[in-house]
């Protein structure tokens, strides 16, 4: 019996190549995501992977699609939930994050995007780019709808899934491929590696890397790597760290 776990965050998006906060804006894949996602999926080919999750939105989903494209497993069963979707970052989704940096100083926005209990500025409620104006959440209780989330609102949100639906697949023996998010998963593996609040800070999960788990009968960690080449693994992480900063240009992938 397997119990393994797949987390992927999808491959690079347009606004992760303009080094914006995204949050919930339903951005596509870039290209250079195509081909991550496409690389990664041709990593977990052999894996006899039982179902998959994602997110909502369309960066997730597409990046599940090539891999399960690439894996030559398109028939696999897929949820689709809210619950796995990026952190909200409110008022800030659209920034540029350098140039939010310069203005409100990088310790600020280094707080914002990687602390554990620290949401950013909340999105106005009549805002239209509220998830309540959208259609995908109409079945969602509107209290349950974020206008800004820290890591801790993210992980309250993503626990539901794993305890309720993710969680008992594995504990049955299926392997579990979860395409999603930096920050859904960042809250996942704090969860799952029983992480600090300090040690989430220094956490950054690069684009388009799967990260395999395995578990015992008890769904305690046997063993946990990231799969493929160290230094793209080292590179990917460092290029997410670097996006925060003011005074230099992130690397981008």
């Amino acid at each position: 019996m397997p119990r393994q776990l797949i987390l992927v965050r999808h491959g690079q998006s347009q606004w992760n190549l303009e080094n914006r906060f995204t949050g919930w804006i339903d951005v596509d894949l870039t290209e250079a995501g195509e081909r991550e996602a496409m690389a990664a999926g041709r990593e977990l080919a052999r894996f006899d992977v039982d179902t998959a999750f994602t997110s909502v939105l369309k960066r997730a989903v597409r990046t599940l699609w090539i891999m399960l494209d690439a894996m030559d497993r398109m028939w696999l069963p897929v949820v689709r939930s809210w619950r796995l979707n990026e952190r909200h970052y409110g008022a800030l989704q659209g920034l540029d994050k350098s140039e939010t940096a310069e203005r409100y100083g990088e310790k600020q926005v280094r707080d914002w995007r990687r602390s554990y209990a620290t949401p950013p500025p909340g999105l106005d409620p009549d805002d239209p780019a509220h998830p309540r104006r959208d259609r995908r959440y109409a079945g969602v209780p509107a209290g349950a709808l974020p206008s800004a989330e820290s890591l801790a609102d993210t992980l309250e949100r993503v626990l539901p899934c794993w305890t309720g639906e993710i969680a008992p697949r594995i504990e049955r023996g299926e392997t579990v491929l979860i395409a999603a998010h930096g920050n859904s998963l960042r809250a996942l593996v704090k969860h799952l590696d029983g992480l600090s609040e300090d040690e989430v800070i220094e956490l950054n999960i690069p684009t388009g890397m799967p990260l395999l788990y395995e578990f015992d009968a008890g769904l305690g960690v046997r063993s946990r790597g990231y799969l493929g080449d160290e230094d793209a693994v080292r590179d990917g992480a460092q290029a997410v760290a670097d996006q925060g900063r003011a005074s230099e240009t992130p690397q981008r992938r």
